[in-house]
């Protein structure tokens, strides 16, 4: 459960890798040992990663957007999770139009990690009740 960094992109990251994948980031990677060790806790059921939603409205495919990571929850329940350290306009529109699909179907929660100098805010959980 070692991880250790690449190369760097346009955006800076520096790309990760760990239990033999390679992550965007540092905070990606990061988080996959988190939810590792989530995992092997029983605190969740398991978890994927760099999940591809086809974004579609009344018939007519917009794009495609690629959710971080995807976990399973011991009592059914789906959490998407976005792991961000910068934030670009064509992902705002994205995440707007995920948003709206997604953020009302029950048993699911949508979670947005950003990060900021050197610790992690969560903000944008949704959950229907």
């Amino acid at each position: 459960m070692t991880w250790y960094q690449k190369t760097t992109n346009k955006y800076h990251n520096k790309s990760t890798e760990y239990g033999g994948s390679i992550f965007d980031s540092k905070l990606e990677a990061g988080y996959a040992e988190e939810l590792d060790i989530r995992k092997m806790a029983g605190d969740i059921k398991d978890w994927e990663r760099q999940i591809k939603i086809s974004l579609d409205i009344n018939g007519v495919h917009l794009c495609n957007y690629y959710v971080d990571f995807l976990i399973h929850h011991n009592d059914g329940t789906k959490e998407y999770v976005e792991i961000k350290g910068f934030e670009t306009p064509i992902w705002r529109l994205k995440w707007k139009i995920f948003e709206a699909y997604y953020g009302d179907l029950p048993d699911t929660t949508l979670t947005v990690i950003k990060q900021k100098s050197n610790w992690k805010a969560k903000f944008g959980s949704y959950k229907k009740q």
